[in-house]
Parts: C-alpha cells; structure tokens; sequence
C-alpha cells in the first residue's frame, strides 16, 4: 500500500509544484542576496543579517523563513488531501473492496503524508546549501550571535534542525490528515491544517497568554536555533519534540474512531 500510494503520489502535478517550490525558495533567496549586494542591517540579529558569510548560513536562513508559513502549507496540502481526494474521486470505495483494512490504508495513507513532509523539508536545506555553498562559498559559518562555528559541526547541526523541524510539522499534518478522513473537500482540510499553524502561532504572539502559549503546538517550532547560539542550548528542543506527541497522538486516534465508522458508501 506503501509503494502503490507513494507511486501515485509521484505521477501527481501537485507533488512537484509543491516540492519544487521547496527548492525553488531558496535559490530566489541566495539570488536575491547575491545580487542585491547582501543583507541590509537593521539591528536584527537573525540567520539573514548573517546569511552571505558562508553558504552553510543560506540553508538556515531559508528554514528560519519558510518553516512558518509556506512548509506549512505544503505539508498540510500531503495531509488533508491523502484520504478526501480518494472520496471526493470516488475511487475509496474500490480500494475498501479489495483486501485492504482501513486500518492499513490509513497507516499508508499517513505514512506517505509524514514521508513527504520530511522530503518537503529536507528539499528547503539541501537547496539553500547548495545554493549558498555556490553563491557564498564553503566557509566556517557565523551565527547570529557572531560565533563561528566550522563546517563540520554547521553542517551536522543542519541536519539535526532539519529533522526537528520536520517534525515540530506533526500536529499540522495529524491535524489535516484527521479532518481529510472526516470531508470529500480536500480544500477544507488543507485549509484548516494551515489555520491550525497560523491561529497557534499568532496566539503564541500574546504575551497575556502566559504559560498557556507553552501548550501551543508551535510555541517551540523554532527551537532549533538554539544549536547556533553561543553557548548553544538544546532544552526548548526537547520541550518542542515532546509538545507534538499528544496532539498527533489524539488527532491520528480520531481520524482512526472515525473512519472505521464512516461509511464509504454513502
């Protein structure tokens, strides 16, 4: 089931618009600091005002802007339409009647979502390094702090970012995948996973929340960036790694209790 949707998924015009879009991001951002002639400083210290100084800092600074909003968007694109647009097509039905328990075609289903939100996110660091790395050369990096830090560790710090980034993406993409079991209307489902990211980010903005914007599924979404400070610090990292457990937990046990008495016939 694995192999057949993750097939169908590569034949699919979305597929590579969306994936494209994740290579595509990066290399307009290096172009743009490339010829524009750099980062103007404003006082910020952020991955930008250093992102011409070595090509390892390009691949952050795309993650830092695109892990907001437009990751966002593509994974949820995966999740909300991986069951609705098998019943919106009609073809659910045909693939209920052949031996295949719901329970497997779900686990598929989420599978191949969850697969392709980690290419989606890994597509955004390796473009941005091999943009950067042409544009701005291989050099030990700085981080925002003005710490420098060599290649080898930079580059083994990508990757650890890349991977929780990935998955600080898990309530999204349970989220949609949960409402994608629920409707025919992928559209509503991607748009409600996207509205999960953008209400819980903009609640975690209020500071008269509190403690309750530690409870928001991406309070700790840009916890990584705690790999580049100096010193750097890991323990947001672990609070955000284990904040997505409970809601993919509940969202993938809801699209499970509702699917199994859904029925697909009607």
């Amino acid at each position: 089931m694995i192999r057949v949707d993750l097939k169908k998924q590569a034949y699919r015009l979305r597929t590579y618009i969306a994936l494209g879009l994740m290579v595509a991001v990066p290399v307009i951002i290096t172009l743009a600091f490339k010829l524009g002639g750099g980062p103007r400083d404003h006082g910020q210290n952020d991955f930008f005002t250093v992102a011409t100084h070595s090509g390892l800092n390009m691949p952050l600074a795309a993650l830092s802007a695109m892990s907001s909003f437009l990751l966002v968007v593509v994974v949820a694109l995966f999740a909300g339409g991986a069951v609705a647009e098998e019943s919106s097509w009609g073809s659910l039905r045909y693939l209920l009647v052949r031996p295949v328990s719901r329970s497997r075609l779900l686990t598929a289903k989420v599978l191949v979502a969850a697969l392709l939100a980690f290419i989606a996110t890994a597509l955004i660091s390796l473009s941005g390094l091999v943009a950067g790395t042409i544009a701005f050369g291989w050099h030990p990096i700085a981080t925002p702090s003005l710490a420098a830090m060599s290649q080898g560790e930079a580059l083994s710090r990508l990757a650890l970012s890349t991977v929780y980034v990935a998955w600080s993406m898990s309530a999204v993409v349970a989220f949609a995948f949960m409402l994608s079991t629920m409707t025919d209307a992928a559209l509503g489902a991607v748009a409600a996973g996207v509205g999960l990211g953008i209400i819980s980010q903009i609640l975690d903005a209020i500071p008269a929340l509190g403690s309750v914007r530690n409870w928001l599924p991406t309070h700790d979404w840009h916890a990584w960036e705690g790999l580049f400070a100096h010193p750097a610090t890991t323990s947001d990292m672990v609070n955000g790694v284990f904040l997505q457990i409970p809601y993919l937990a509940v969202f993938l046990l809801l699209a499970w209790w509702w699917f199994h008495r859904r029925d697909i016939l009607s």
